[in-house]
């Protein structure tokens, strides 16, 4: 059994979904490993990590668009707001996608669906500098 790590370093340049595919799978590649797990953690509070579809941008449209309505910027139920009125509401989103994300390693590339893609959502309007850590365990 092996194990690698590596981060991966992002300049966001405000809210939207980042797709960042293929620095994950070319590193899995460069690894040598044929079966394992790769796992994937960002390391913030406003920012998530998310498994979609990479074919159709409009998917990225759309999920931003259900996100805005669900947890609209400005929300006056919210009294967390210093550092503006999306802060509070990119904790939400944060705690309503995921931080992490564990996917199998077959045959000596990441075993996603024909159409995933792997993204980092950017939950704020501010450019920020974002870290994910990557996993990678196997033989």
């Amino acid at each position: 059994m092996q194990q690698f790590t590596h981060q991966i370093a992002l300049q966001t340049h405000g809210r939207k979904l980042y797709d960042i595919t293929a620095e994950v799978t070319a590193w899995v590649k460069n690894s040598g490993l044929r079966t394992g797990l790769i796992t994937l953690y960002i390391q913030h509070t406003s920012a998530s990590l998310l498994i979609n579809e990479n074919y159709d941008q409009d998917v990225l449209v759309d999920m931003e668009a259900f996100f805005s309505r669900l947890v609209p910027d400005g929300d006056p139920l919210f009294i967390h707001t210093i550092e503006g009125p999306d802060d509070m509401p990119a904790h939400v989103r944060s705690a309503l996608t995921q931080t992490h994300l564990s996917i199998p390693v077959l045959n000596g590339i990441v075993a996603l669906g024909q159409w995933q893609g792997i993204f980092l959502y950017e939950h704020r309007h501010v450019q920020s500098q974002r870290r994910i850590l990557l996993h990678l365990i196997g033989a």
